[in-house]
Protein backbone atom coordinates (compact mmCIF):
# COMPACT_ATOMS: atom_id res chain seq x y z
CA UNK A 1 0.00 0.00 0.00
CA UNK A 2 1.23 3.49 -0.91
CA UNK A 3 0.47 6.08 1.77
CA UNK A 4 0.12 9.73 0.79
CA UNK A 5 0.09 13.03 2.69
CA UNK A 6 -1.62 16.15 1.33
CA UNK A 7 -0.31 19.59 2.35
CA UNK A 8 -3.22 22.03 2.26
CA UNK A 9 -6.96 21.43 2.31
CA UNK A 10 -8.09 24.35 0.20
CA UNK A 11 -9.73 24.14 -3.22
CA UNK A 12 -7.17 21.85 -4.86
CA UNK A 13 -6.29 19.89 -1.70
CA UNK A 14 -9.91 18.98 -1.02
CA UNK A 15 -10.18 18.07 -4.70
CA UNK A 16 -7.21 15.69 -4.45
CA UNK A 17 -8.81 14.00 -1.44
CA UNK A 18 -12.13 13.75 -3.33
CA UNK A 19 -10.60 12.40 -6.57
CA UNK A 20 -8.72 9.64 -4.75
CA UNK A 21 -11.84 8.64 -2.78
CA UNK A 22 -14.22 8.85 -5.78
CA UNK A 23 -11.94 7.03 -8.23
CA UNK A 24 -10.23 4.76 -5.71
CA UNK A 25 -10.50 1.63 -7.86
CA UNK A 26 -9.13 3.37 -10.96
CA UNK A 27 -6.32 5.02 -9.00
CA UNK A 28 -5.33 1.73 -7.36
CA UNK A 29 -5.39 -0.18 -10.64
CA UNK A 30 -3.28 2.36 -12.51
CA UNK A 31 -0.83 2.76 -9.63
CA UNK A 32 -0.41 -1.00 -9.27
CA UNK A 33 -1.26 -0.95 -5.57
CA UNK A 34 -3.68 0.61 -3.14
CA UNK A 35 -3.24 4.36 -2.61
CA UNK A 36 -4.36 5.78 0.73
CA UNK A 37 -4.39 9.34 2.05
CA UNK A 38 -2.97 8.92 5.55
CA UNK A 39 -2.62 12.61 6.44
CA UNK A 40 -3.95 16.00 5.39
CA UNK A 41 -2.05 18.99 6.77
CA UNK A 42 -3.85 22.27 7.43
CA UNK A 43 -3.83 24.93 10.13
CA UNK A 44 -7.63 24.94 10.22
CA UNK A 45 -10.13 22.45 11.61
CA UNK A 46 -12.99 21.10 9.50
CA UNK A 47 -15.75 19.94 11.86
CA UNK A 48 -18.03 17.37 10.26
CA UNK A 49 -15.80 16.93 7.20
CA UNK A 50 -14.63 13.35 6.46
CA UNK A 51 -11.07 14.71 6.38
CA UNK A 52 -11.19 15.13 10.19
CA UNK A 53 -9.99 11.58 10.76
CA UNK A 54 -6.73 12.17 8.86
CA UNK A 55 -6.23 15.89 9.62
CA UNK A 56 -2.96 17.00 11.27
CA UNK A 57 -1.53 20.43 12.08
CA UNK A 58 2.16 19.56 12.40
CA UNK A 59 4.26 18.89 9.28
CA UNK A 60 6.84 16.94 11.31
CA UNK A 61 4.28 14.16 11.80
CA UNK A 62 4.33 13.64 8.03
CA UNK A 63 8.07 14.17 7.63
CA UNK A 64 8.95 11.63 10.31
CA UNK A 65 6.50 8.92 9.23
CA UNK A 66 8.40 6.29 7.19
CA UNK A 67 5.12 4.98 5.76
CA UNK A 68 4.57 8.17 3.75
CA UNK A 69 6.08 7.69 0.31
CA UNK A 70 4.38 10.54 -1.58
CA UNK A 71 3.68 14.11 -0.43
CA UNK A 72 1.18 16.28 -2.33
CA UNK A 73 1.84 20.01 -1.98
CA UNK A 74 -1.13 22.20 -2.89
CA UNK A 75 -0.62 25.10 -0.48
CA UNK A 76 0.46 27.70 -3.03
CA UNK A 77 3.14 30.36 -2.70
CA UNK A 78 6.86 29.81 -2.23
CA UNK A 79 6.96 29.64 1.57
CA UNK A 80 6.39 27.55 3.61
CA UNK A 81 5.79 25.26 0.61
CA UNK A 82 9.48 25.31 -0.39
CA UNK A 83 10.68 24.39 3.10
CA UNK A 84 8.18 21.54 3.39
CA UNK A 85 8.81 20.19 -0.12
CA UNK A 86 12.59 20.30 0.17
CA UNK A 87 12.42 18.56 3.57
CA UNK A 88 10.15 15.85 2.16
CA UNK A 89 12.46 15.22 -0.80
CA UNK A 90 15.53 15.09 1.44
CA UNK A 91 13.68 12.50 3.54
CA UNK A 92 13.21 10.32 0.45
CA UNK A 93 9.56 11.09 -0.22
CA UNK A 94 8.37 11.91 -3.75
CA UNK A 95 6.49 15.19 -4.13
CA UNK A 96 3.63 16.11 -6.48
CA UNK A 97 2.60 19.77 -6.70
CA UNK A 98 0.29 22.17 -8.52
CA UNK A 99 2.22 25.18 -7.22
CA UNK A 100 3.47 27.18 -10.22
CA UNK A 101 5.09 29.83 -8.00
CA UNK A 102 7.20 27.17 -6.30
CA UNK A 103 8.12 25.37 -9.53
CA UNK A 104 9.06 28.61 -11.33
CA UNK A 105 11.21 29.82 -8.42
CA UNK A 106 12.81 26.57 -7.20
CA UNK A 107 12.29 23.99 -9.95
CA UNK A 108 15.92 23.12 -10.81
CA UNK A 109 16.96 22.69 -7.18
CA UNK A 110 14.03 20.44 -6.30
CA UNK A 111 14.42 18.37 -9.48
CA UNK A 112 18.11 17.87 -8.66
CA UNK A 113 17.34 16.67 -5.11
CA UNK A 114 14.74 14.22 -6.44
CA UNK A 115 17.25 12.86 -8.94
CA UNK A 116 19.92 12.45 -6.25
CA UNK A 117 17.46 10.57 -4.00
CA UNK A 118 16.07 8.48 -6.92
CA UNK A 119 12.54 9.73 -6.24
CA UNK A 120 10.34 12.25 -8.07
CA UNK A 121 9.36 15.89 -8.03
CA UNK A 122 6.33 16.03 -10.34
CA UNK A 123 4.38 19.14 -11.30
CA UNK A 124 1.93 18.33 -14.10
CA UNK A 125 -0.81 20.58 -12.64
CA UNK A 126 1.44 23.63 -12.30
CA UNK A 127 0.93 24.88 -15.87
CA UNK A 128 -2.29 23.74 -17.53
CA UNK A 129 -4.38 22.75 -14.54
CA UNK A 130 -6.20 19.69 -15.85
CA UNK A 131 -4.53 19.84 -19.28
CA UNK A 132 -1.69 17.30 -19.67
CA UNK A 133 1.32 19.25 -20.93
CA UNK A 134 4.33 18.66 -18.64
CA UNK A 135 4.48 14.89 -19.23
CA UNK A 136 4.06 15.23 -23.02
CA UNK A 137 6.83 17.86 -23.01
CA UNK A 138 9.06 15.55 -21.00
CA UNK A 139 8.40 12.37 -22.98
CA UNK A 140 6.27 12.56 -26.13
CA UNK A 141 7.90 15.66 -27.66
CA UNK A 142 11.53 14.88 -26.86
CA UNK A 143 12.39 13.94 -30.47
CA UNK A 144 11.50 17.44 -31.70
CA UNK A 145 13.22 20.78 -31.55
CA UNK A 146 10.48 23.01 -30.16
CA UNK A 147 10.15 26.12 -32.31
CA UNK A 148 7.50 27.89 -30.30
CA UNK A 149 4.92 27.57 -27.55
CA UNK A 150 1.97 29.94 -27.35
CA UNK A 151 -0.85 29.63 -24.89
CA UNK A 152 -3.88 30.97 -23.13
CA UNK A 153 -2.62 29.92 -19.71
CA UNK A 154 -4.94 31.81 -17.38
CA UNK A 155 -8.62 30.94 -17.20
CA UNK A 156 -9.58 34.02 -15.18
CA UNK A 157 -8.41 36.55 -17.76
CA UNK A 158 -9.77 34.47 -20.63
CA UNK A 159 -13.19 34.44 -18.94
CA UNK A 160 -13.03 38.21 -18.43
CA UNK A 161 -12.05 38.95 -22.04
CA UNK A 162 -14.78 36.61 -23.31
CA UNK A 163 -17.42 38.45 -21.27
CA UNK A 164 -16.10 41.84 -22.36
CA UNK A 165 -16.49 40.69 -25.96
CA UNK A 166 -19.85 38.93 -25.62
CA UNK A 167 -21.55 41.30 -23.18
CA UNK A 168 -19.81 44.60 -23.87
CA UNK A 169 -18.63 44.82 -20.25
CA UNK A 170 -15.83 47.06 -19.08
CA UNK A 171 -12.84 45.54 -17.27
CA UNK A 172 -14.12 46.34 -13.75
CA UNK A 173 -17.48 44.64 -14.33
CA UNK A 174 -15.83 41.55 -15.81
CA UNK A 175 -13.44 41.33 -12.84
CA UNK A 176 -16.23 41.73 -10.28
CA UNK A 177 -18.22 38.90 -11.88
CA UNK A 178 -15.13 36.67 -12.07
CA UNK A 179 -14.57 37.23 -8.35
CA UNK A 180 -18.20 36.49 -7.50
CA UNK A 181 -17.97 33.20 -9.43
CA UNK A 182 -14.73 32.23 -7.70
CA UNK A 183 -12.62 32.48 -10.87
CA UNK A 184 -10.61 35.44 -9.54
CA UNK A 185 -9.07 35.95 -6.12
CA UNK A 186 -9.94 38.91 -3.91
CA UNK A 187 -6.48 40.21 -4.86
CA UNK A 188 -6.47 39.45 -8.61
CA UNK A 189 -3.08 40.92 -9.49
CA UNK A 190 -1.38 37.61 -10.31
CA UNK A 191 -4.06 36.92 -12.93
CA UNK A 192 -4.90 40.32 -14.44
CA UNK A 193 -1.31 41.61 -14.42
CA UNK A 194 -0.11 38.48 -16.24
CA UNK A 195 2.19 37.01 -13.57
CA UNK A 196 0.35 33.69 -13.35
CA UNK A 197 0.76 33.16 -17.11
CA UNK A 198 4.35 34.43 -16.90
CA UNK A 199 5.37 31.76 -14.38
CA UNK A 200 3.74 29.07 -16.50
CA UNK A 201 5.49 30.03 -19.73
CA UNK A 202 8.77 30.22 -17.78
CA UNK A 203 8.26 26.61 -16.67
CA UNK A 204 7.46 25.43 -20.21
CA UNK A 205 10.43 27.30 -21.69
CA UNK A 206 12.72 25.81 -19.05
CA UNK A 207 11.51 22.33 -19.96
CA UNK A 208 11.98 22.59 -23.72
CA UNK A 209 15.35 24.34 -23.50
CA UNK A 210 16.66 22.38 -20.49
CA UNK A 211 17.89 25.62 -18.90
CA UNK A 212 16.39 27.74 -16.13
CA UNK A 213 14.24 30.70 -17.19
CA UNK A 214 13.86 33.46 -14.61
CA UNK A 215 10.22 34.49 -14.89
CA UNK A 216 11.08 37.98 -13.58
CA UNK A 217 13.07 38.58 -16.78
CA UNK A 218 10.11 37.82 -19.04
CA UNK A 219 8.32 40.88 -20.40
CA UNK A 220 4.87 40.74 -18.80
CA UNK A 221 1.81 42.88 -19.56
CA UNK A 222 -1.66 42.03 -18.27
CA UNK A 223 -5.17 42.98 -19.31
CA UNK A 224 -5.99 45.72 -16.78
CA UNK A 225 -5.77 48.42 -19.48
CA UNK A 226 -8.00 46.58 -21.97
CA UNK A 227 -11.35 48.37 -22.34
CA UNK A 228 -14.69 47.81 -24.02
CA UNK A 229 -13.54 50.32 -26.65
CA UNK A 230 -10.54 48.14 -27.50
CA UNK A 231 -12.92 45.21 -27.93
CA UNK A 232 -15.07 47.27 -30.35
CA UNK A 233 -12.04 47.98 -32.51
CA UNK A 234 -11.10 44.29 -32.48
CA UNK A 235 -14.62 43.28 -33.54
CA UNK A 236 -14.54 45.81 -36.37
CA UNK A 237 -11.40 44.09 -37.68
CA UNK A 238 -12.76 40.57 -37.13
CA UNK A 239 -10.19 39.93 -34.39
CA UNK A 240 -10.28 38.81 -30.75
CA UNK A 241 -8.11 40.03 -27.89
CA UNK A 242 -6.52 37.27 -25.80
CA UNK A 243 -3.83 37.27 -23.11
CA UNK A 244 -1.11 35.16 -24.70
CA UNK A 245 2.04 33.79 -23.12
CA UNK A 246 4.58 32.81 -25.74
CA UNK A 247 8.09 31.54 -26.17
CA UNK A 248 9.69 31.49 -29.63
CA UNK A 249 13.02 30.73 -31.23
CA UNK A 250 14.34 33.83 -32.97
CA UNK A 251 17.59 33.06 -34.77
CA UNK A 252 19.86 31.33 -32.25
CA UNK A 253 17.96 32.52 -29.16
CA UNK A 254 14.64 32.44 -27.33
CA UNK A 255 12.17 35.29 -26.88
CA UNK A 256 9.47 34.94 -24.24
CA UNK A 257 6.74 37.37 -23.23
CA UNK A 258 3.17 37.73 -21.96
CA UNK A 259 0.82 40.35 -23.37
CA UNK A 260 -2.61 40.92 -24.88
CA UNK A 261 -2.61 40.05 -28.59
CA UNK A 262 -5.20 40.55 -31.30
CA UNK A 263 -5.78 37.20 -33.05
CA UNK A 264 -7.45 36.55 -36.41
CA UNK A 265 -9.87 33.70 -37.15
CA UNK A 266 -7.13 31.48 -38.57
CA UNK A 267 -5.14 31.53 -35.33
CA UNK A 268 -5.45 28.24 -33.36
CA UNK A 269 -6.21 30.12 -30.10
CA UNK A 270 -8.90 32.39 -31.59
CA UNK A 271 -11.89 30.29 -30.47
CA UNK A 272 -10.63 29.40 -26.97
CA UNK A 273 -13.18 31.11 -24.74
CA UNK A 274 -14.56 31.33 -21.21
CA UNK A 275 -12.35 29.71 -18.51
CA UNK A 276 -10.75 27.25 -20.92
CA UNK A 277 -7.03 27.19 -21.58
CA UNK A 278 -5.08 26.02 -24.62
CA UNK A 279 -1.42 25.48 -25.38
CA UNK A 280 -0.09 25.48 -28.95
CA UNK A 281 3.26 23.76 -29.50
CA UNK A 282 5.18 23.67 -32.77
CA UNK A 283 8.02 21.23 -33.34
CA UNK A 284 10.45 21.21 -36.25
CA UNK A 285 9.48 17.64 -37.19
CA UNK A 286 6.05 17.05 -35.69
CA UNK A 287 4.68 20.44 -36.67
CA UNK A 288 1.82 21.99 -34.67
CA UNK A 289 -0.01 20.26 -31.81
CA UNK A 290 -2.66 21.68 -29.52
CA UNK A 291 -3.55 20.93 -25.88
CA UNK A 292 -6.98 22.18 -24.82
CA UNK A 293 -9.16 21.84 -21.75
CA UNK A 294 -10.00 23.11 -18.28
CA UNK A 295 -6.95 25.03 -17.20
CA UNK A 296 -8.09 25.56 -13.63
CA UNK A 297 -10.77 24.55 -11.16
CA UNK A 298 -10.92 22.20 -8.24
CA UNK A 299 -11.41 18.80 -9.86
CA UNK A 300 -9.54 19.30 -13.18
CA UNK A 301 -6.43 20.49 -11.32
CA UNK A 302 -6.82 17.78 -8.68
CA UNK A 303 -7.09 15.16 -11.42
CA UNK A 304 -3.70 16.23 -12.80
CA UNK A 305 -2.16 16.13 -9.32
CA UNK A 306 -3.50 12.62 -8.68
CA UNK A 307 -2.13 11.48 -12.05
CA UNK A 308 1.30 12.50 -10.74
CA UNK A 309 0.65 10.56 -7.54
CA UNK A 310 -0.16 7.48 -9.63
CA UNK A 311 3.03 7.99 -11.65
CA UNK A 312 5.17 8.35 -8.52
CA UNK A 313 3.69 5.22 -6.90
CA UNK A 314 3.91 3.15 -10.06
CA UNK A 315 7.42 4.19 -11.13
CA UNK A 316 9.26 3.98 -7.77
CA UNK A 317 12.35 5.54 -9.35
CA UNK A 318 13.38 8.91 -10.69
CA UNK A 319 11.83 10.08 -13.95
CA UNK A 320 14.47 12.13 -15.76
CA UNK A 321 13.60 15.83 -16.12
CA UNK A 322 16.15 17.96 -17.97
CA UNK A 323 16.09 21.37 -16.28
CA UNK A 324 19.55 22.56 -15.33
CA UNK A 325 20.27 25.15 -12.66
CA UNK A 326 21.86 27.35 -15.31
CA UNK A 327 20.06 30.49 -16.50
CA UNK A 328 18.95 30.87 -20.09
CA UNK A 329 19.69 34.34 -21.40
CA UNK A 330 16.51 35.42 -23.17
CA UNK A 331 16.73 37.55 -26.29
CA UNK A 332 15.09 40.97 -26.32
CA UNK A 333 11.50 40.93 -27.62
CA UNK A 334 12.44 43.93 -29.77
CA UNK A 335 13.50 41.51 -32.51
CA UNK A 336 9.97 40.12 -32.98
CA UNK A 337 8.37 41.38 -36.21
CA UNK A 338 4.60 41.91 -36.26
CA UNK A 339 1.83 44.46 -36.93
CA UNK A 340 0.44 46.80 -34.29
CA UNK A 341 -2.96 48.34 -33.65
CA UNK A 342 -2.87 51.93 -32.34
CA UNK A 343 -5.61 54.19 -30.96
CA UNK A 344 -5.20 57.95 -31.42
CA UNK A 345 -7.25 60.94 -30.32
CA UNK A 346 -8.58 63.25 -33.04
CA UNK A 347 -9.91 62.59 -36.54
CA UNK A 348 -8.21 60.35 -39.06
CA UNK A 349 -8.37 62.85 -41.93
CA UNK A 350 -6.66 65.55 -39.87
CA UNK A 351 -3.93 63.26 -38.57
CA UNK A 352 -3.33 61.22 -41.73
CA UNK A 353 -0.13 63.00 -42.80
CA UNK A 354 1.48 62.76 -39.34
CA UNK A 355 0.67 59.05 -39.08
CA UNK A 356 2.04 58.21 -42.52
CA UNK A 357 5.16 60.30 -41.92
CA UNK A 358 5.86 58.26 -38.77
CA UNK A 359 4.59 54.78 -39.68
CA UNK A 360 4.44 54.68 -43.45
CA UNK A 361 1.73 52.34 -44.75
CA UNK A 362 -1.23 52.08 -42.36
CA UNK A 363 -4.89 50.99 -42.38
CA UNK A 364 -7.40 53.22 -40.57
CA UNK A 365 -10.07 51.60 -38.36
CA UNK A 366 -13.16 53.51 -37.20
CA UNK A 367 -15.99 51.58 -35.50
CA UNK A 368 -19.44 53.17 -35.30
CA UNK A 369 -20.26 55.00 -32.09
CA UNK A 370 -16.69 55.93 -31.22
CA UNK A 371 -16.04 59.68 -31.35
CA UNK A 372 -13.01 61.94 -31.05
CA UNK A 373 -10.59 59.15 -31.79
CA UNK A 374 -9.71 56.54 -34.40
CA UNK A 375 -7.46 53.53 -34.79
CA UNK A 376 -4.96 52.31 -37.34
CA UNK A 377 -2.93 49.18 -38.04
CA UNK A 378 0.73 49.41 -38.98
CA UNK A 379 2.61 47.40 -41.54
CA UNK A 380 5.01 44.67 -40.34
CA UNK A 381 7.86 46.03 -38.21
CA UNK A 382 10.03 44.98 -35.31
CA UNK A 383 9.00 45.71 -31.72
CA UNK A 384 12.01 47.99 -31.26
CA UNK A 385 11.28 49.90 -34.47
CA UNK A 386 7.64 50.36 -33.48
CA UNK A 387 8.60 51.59 -30.00
CA UNK A 388 10.77 54.35 -31.48
CA UNK A 389 8.04 55.45 -33.88
CA UNK A 390 5.30 55.30 -31.25
CA UNK A 391 7.19 57.82 -29.09
CA UNK A 392 6.79 60.39 -31.86
CA UNK A 393 3.02 59.95 -32.14
CA UNK A 394 1.02 62.83 -30.68
CA UNK A 395 -2.34 61.95 -29.12
CA UNK A 396 -1.56 58.25 -28.76
CA UNK A 397 -4.02 56.48 -26.44
CA UNK A 398 -2.68 52.93 -26.44
CA UNK A 399 -1.51 50.11 -28.69
CA UNK A 400 -2.10 46.36 -28.87
CA UNK A 401 0.03 43.85 -30.72
CA UNK A 402 -1.36 41.76 -33.59
CA UNK A 403 -0.56 38.07 -34.01
CA UNK A 404 -1.59 37.06 -37.52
Amino acid sequence: MAKVAVLGYGTVGSGVYEVIKTNQDIVNKNAGEEVEVKYVLDLRDFPGDPVEKVLVHDFDIILNDPEISVVVEVMGGVEPAYTFVKSALMAGKSVCTSNKALVAAKGPELIAIAKEKNINFLFEASVGGGIPIIRPMNSCLTADKILQISGILNGTTNYMLTKMEDEGWEFDEALKTAQELGYAERNPEADVDGWDACRKIAILTSLYTGLNVDYEKIYTEGISKISATDIKYAKKMGLKIKLIAYSKRIGDGIVSAVSPLMLNKAHPLYNVSDVFNAIYVEGNVLGPVMFYGSGAGKLPTASAVVSDVVEAVKTKKNIEVVWEDKDLELKDKGEIVRRFFVRVSGEAAAEEKMIKDIFGKTEVVKPEGINNEFGFVTDQMSESDFAQRYKKLEGAIRFIRLEQ
